[in-house]
């Protein structure tokens, strides 16, 4: 009989040894990980089957987890390997076998500094109460910004963290604060009872891992509205896509309250992607959108279409577009122009101003 268990560990083992953010198991593929945004199959390595697949599954999933995974077709959870590192993994079917994709969560929160983020989101940290989202494409690092946020809340504000996470991905060591977290399934049946109970829990920061519906969302503003800190994440490209994304759950008849609401509860939208640096790696590039009185306006009257010009023109107000952010990581030569230009939402925009440089 197979041993999928020491096959499944050298394989990690591997993984967390390489500067590898994702693992993936694919029938008819060696595993492959993802390094520096690329897809690298390990070709010394045999194709996987799928019994290889449903093997590696019954090795991460205990017996009544693997019975859900087969109930719902697809299972996510956190996964400790070795005591040595965590993985948030996901399986599920495609085609009719089983496919397997791992992302590896660092077990230090670096801090933001060390993310090369921007040094404005130290202000967001310090700030009493208010609507923070983090926004981008999927596997762009936003998990890892909401992470150094809260630890730097930890370590500086003696408050009470709650966050609400599926599943919790890092770990947070109490320090000044106390943070508790809990994780849907495990802790807490489901979001909905979740979000019902947080205000009786006496919060002053909320982590909301990610913003999935029309109850989160109203939970999140309401939550900024009375006096608390909440942070959450979104999957959109920008942050006027954030704001058109958080109104447009609502049904029609919703929709002029919540832009009521989101205007005098937002604090920033912060929009981010991985760069992959020309010396190897990836750095952040952020789009910044601060709640300036003209951006809590243009939201309330309905004018988002307005805020990408007022991001432009608000450089005094620590706003920066995602154009900017990209031209200013060429002109550092963290990144190359052919790169910035992959990653930008508008090109023409971007030569323009690498141009003036």
């Amino acid at each position: 009989m197979q041993n999928y268990t020491s096959e499944l560990e050298k394989i990690l083992r591997l993984a967390t040894k390489t500067n590898v953010s994702d693992v993936h198991f694919s029938v008819g593929h060696s595993p492959i990980f993802r390094i520096d945004r690329k897809l690298t199959p390990l070709v010394k390595e045999k194709k996987v089957s799928s019994e290889d697949t449903i093997g590696f599954a019954k090795v991460l999933l205990n017996e009544e987890q693997f019975d859900q995974f087969i109930r719902k077709k697809e299972f996510e959870f956190a996964y400790e390997f070795n005591e040595k590192a965590r993985f948030r993994v996901n399986i599920f079917f495609q085609r009719n076998v089983v496919s397997i994709a791992m992302r590896l969560i660092p077990t230090r929160i670096r801090t933001i500094d060390e993310l090369n983020l921007p040094s404005i989101l130290h202000d967001f940290c310090a700030a009493s109460n208010g609507f923070v989202i983090v926004t981008g494409p999927s596997s762009h690092g936003k998990s890892t910004t909401l992470a150094a946020m809260i630890d730097e809340i930890n370590h500086q504000r003696a408050v009470h963290i709650i966050s609400i996470e599926d599943p919790i991905e890092y770990f947070f060591e109490d320090d000044q604060s106390i943070v508790d977290q809990r994780e849907i399934g495990t802790d807490v049946v489901d979001f909905s009872r979740a979000l019902r109970s947080i205000f009786r829990q006496d919060p002053d920061v909320i982590m909301l891992g990610e913003m999935r519906d029309t109850e989160t969302i109203s939970t999140a503003i309401t939550a900024a509205e009375t006096g608390h800190i909440v942070f959450s994440t979104l999957h959109t490209n920008d942050a006027a896509q954030a704001i058109h994304r958080i109104v447009d759950v609502f049904p029609s008849n919703q929709q002029e309250q919540i832009r009521s609401q989101l205007s005098g509860s937002l604090l920033a939208v912060v929009a981010q992607r991985l760069i992959p640096r020309t010396r190897g790696g990836v750095i952040p590039a952020c789009e910044i959108m601060t709640a300036t009185p003209a951006i809590s306006n243009l939201i309330r009257e309905n004018k988002i279409h307005e805020i990408p010009m007022v991001i432009e023109t608000s450089a005094q107000a620590g706003m920066v577009t995602l154009n900017k952010s990209l031209a200013n990581l060429v002109r550092a030569k963290e990144i190359s122009l052919k790169t910035a230009i992959e990653y930008s939402l508008n090109p023409m925009e971007l030569k323009r101003l690498v141009g003036g440089l």
